[in-house]
């Protein structure tokens, strides 16, 4: 549960929700809006705070992080994350990294059609 957590403040964050500054719920309001423990949302915010998404500052609260850059930095490492994967999933297709360099310069060259896949966008 706390994961859940941590990638709704996360995506908040990331889509301009949230903006840096912003005081976060109280641990004790998060706690009784998602209907979990207190402990499960104190697990959660600690590491958005190692992960720098937010600041807990004593006897004030959680902040969302300091950081014109942060929704960029997230969503460059959400980015990664799938690209990641993209390249996992093709080398176990056996799909060769001139395929892949293939597909996405055809894609640049026309974003509305892509035959690989058989249909429109």
């Amino acid at each position: 549960m706390y994961q859940q957590i941590v990638d709704q403040v996360t995506a908040k964050v990331m889509v301009g929700d949230w903006k840096a500054g912003q005081a976060l719920p109280s641990i004790r309001e998060l706690a009784s809006a998602n209907r979990v423990s207190v402990i499960t949302v104190k697990r959660a915010y600690a590491e958005l705070g190692l992960a720098g998404i937010i600041v807990t500052r004593h006897g004030m609260g959680s902040f969302v992080a300091e950081s014109s850059e942060l929704p960029t930095t997230l969503l460059r490492a959400e980015f990664t994350q799938h690209f990641d994967a993209m390249l996992t999933s093709a080398a176990r297709l056996g799909i060769s990294r001139n395929e892949i360099r293939q597909m996405l310069a055809e894609e640049q060259a026309d974003p509305t059609h892509n035959p690989s896949r058989g249909s429109t966008q």
